[in-house]
């Protein structure tokens, strides 16, 4: 989720979360009992999953599988929800769910300042976690960046990461590979219609 985490001092069962989340505004995350409230982010931080999703349908398209933006949520299978950025699943075993993923293959989030730290630390531990994940994508929406743990051999995975110099890709333009979904893109795709925020030239003191 692009937002930034609130953390509830009230602490419920799994089951007793379920329950009264269904019921609420605005989503919540939970981590072994503790409720974490997601607010908003920033336009760049939504438009990453946008561009995602806009790559992943099409190319997904009657093969089974499932794409979700931002509103879906994940059971890692520890007691653990989440609301992923991009979720991908192709289990048939997901294909009736109505409240919330098990199996998925690909899971995307889009970084920001608040919840880097969560994405990078405790997510990511939960995630791969997942028996069916094949693919961690981690996507910094201020900077052309892809990062991606990718399933090896389990309990294995490899790391892979795209970065450039500058915000020009008429000068290098990278290509992406997702494993998981077999597609190929430029790195450029993820970032269509993002402006990146403008680097201040330093002056002479």
């Amino acid at each position: 989720m692009v937002a930034q985490p609130k953390y509830s001092d009230r602490r419920m069962s799994p089951e007793d979360y379920l329950a009264w989340e269904a019921q609420q505004d605005i989503k919540y995350e939970y981590e072994r009992g503790k409720i974490i409230a997601m607010t908003g982010g920033t336009l760049p931080h939504s438009q990453v999953p946008a561009n995602f999703a806009a790559l992943l349908v099409p190319h997904l398209r009657g093969k089974g599988c499932k794409v979700f933006v931002s509103d879906a949520k994940v059971m890692t299978g520890l007691g653990v929800y989440y609301y992923p950025d991009v979720a991908v699943t192709c289990d048939e075993r997901d294909r009736n769910a109505r409240d919330f993923l098990q199996y998925p293959s690909l899971i995307v989030e889009s970084l920001s300042p608040t919840t880097e730290a969560r994405d990078r630390g405790i997510k990511l531990q939960n995630y791969l976690r997942i028996e069916t994940l094949q693919e961690y994508v981690l996507i910094d929406p201020d900077r052309p960046s892809f990062e991606c743990y990718r399933r090896s051999q389990s309990p294995n995975w490899e790391y892979h990461s795209i970065e450039i110099e500058g915000t020009d890709f008429s000068l290098n333009d990278p290509t992406v590979y997702l494993a998981s979904v077999s597609l190929e893109f430029p790195l450029s795709f993820l970032y269509e219609n993002i402006d990146f925020p403008m680097e201040i030239p330093e002056t002479a003191g």
